[in-house]
C-alpha cells in the first residue's frame, strides 16, 4: 500500500515570522496622512485580515484606494525587513525544516508578494518551498478557502492530506473550508473563539512548542476528514 503523502501549509506572518507590530504602524502611518487616528481596534481589525487593504482604504475617507495601501505599506515593510526588524518567531524555521521531511511544504498568506519574496529569500526558505500563494495570487482572501486550496494545487496533495499552521481565526477558518486538518499557534497565546477552537486539530502556544505536535500530526494515520463546514450558514427558506 503506499504511503500517504503529507503536506504543510504554514501562514506566515505572526506564524512563521514576527514583524513586531510593523503593518499595524505601516498601516496607521498611512491612514494618519488621511486624516484617521489609528486605535487598537484597527490594529485588531487587521490580525488575520485577508482584505486588510481595502479595510485601510476604508478609514481614509475617500482619498485613496486598496492598490495605494498595499504599495505604500509593502514599500515600508520591505525596508524593515532590510533593516533586519522583522525575524523568524524562535522554534519557526525548525518547524519548516521537520515539516519538509515528511512532504512538499507551502507557504499561504495575504501579505504582497513583494514583501513576501524579500522575507522567504532573506530567511533562506524559498528554496524549502513547493508552492508560495500570496495576496495578489487569489481573489478571495481569508477566510475563504482559496488560498489554501491554491497551495495544495500546486504542490499536487489533496486538502485532506495537508496540515495547515495558522495563528489566527481568519486563517483557521480558510483552512478548515479547504478541508485541511489543523495546526493552532495563537498570536501571543490569544484565545480563540469557541467556534473557531473546534476547528482545531491541535494547537501549541509558540512556534517551538509546536514542533512535536507538528511531528506526530505529519506522522500519524490517514483519518478521513470532515466535510468543509460553508463559510455562511444558509438562511431558512420561508413556509
Amino acid at each position: 500500500m503506499t504511503p500517504t503523502r503529507r503536506a504543510t501549509v504554514f501562514d506566515l506572518d505572526d506564524t512563521l515570522i514576527d514583524t513586531a507590530g510593523g503593518w499595524a504602524r505601516a498601516c496607521a502611518t498611512f491612514a494618519a496622512r488621511h486624516g484617521h487616528r489609528w486605535s487598537a481596534a484597527d490594529t485588531a481589525a487587521l490580525h488575520g485580515n485577508g482584505h486588510w487593504a481595502s479595510y485601510v482604504a476604508g478609514l481614509c475617507g475617500g482619498g485613496t484606494d486598496a492598490a495605494q495601501v498595499v504599495e505604500a505599506c509593502t514599500t515600508v515593510m520591505v525596508g524593515e525587513h532590510t533593516a533586519g526588524l522583522v525575524t523568524a518567531l524562535p522554534g519557526a524555521l525548525e518547524l519548516v525544516i521537520e515539516a519538509e521531511r515528511h512532504g512538499p511544504v507551502a507557504v499561504a498568506t495575504a501579505s504582497p508578494r513583494r514583501f513576501v519574496r524579500a522575507v522567504l529569500d532573506g530567511l533562506g526558505l524559498t528554496a524549502r518551498l513547493g508552492a508560495v500563494v500570496c495576496g495578489e495570487d487569489v481573489v478571495r482572501a481569508k477566510p475563504a478557502p482559496d488560498a489554501y486550496l491554491h497551495a495544495a494545487a500546486l504542490i499536487g496533495v489533496p486538502p485532506a492530506d495537508c496540515l495547515a499552521v495558522e495563528d489566527s481565526p481568519n486563517g483557521i477558518r480558510a483552512a478548515a473550508a479547504a478541508g485541511m486538518r489543523i495546526l493552532a499557534i495563537p498570536r501571543d497565546g490569544m484565545r480563540l473563539p469557541v467556534p473557531v477552537a473546534r476547528l482545531v486539530t491541535d494547537s501549541a502556544h509558540t512556534a517551538a512548542d509546536a514542533l512535536p505536535l507538528l511531528r506526530r500530526l505529519l506522522d500519524a494515520r490517514h483519518e478521513p476528514q470532515p466535510q468543509p463546514l460553508p463559510l455562511v450558514q444558509p438562511q431558512p427558506q420561508p413556509q
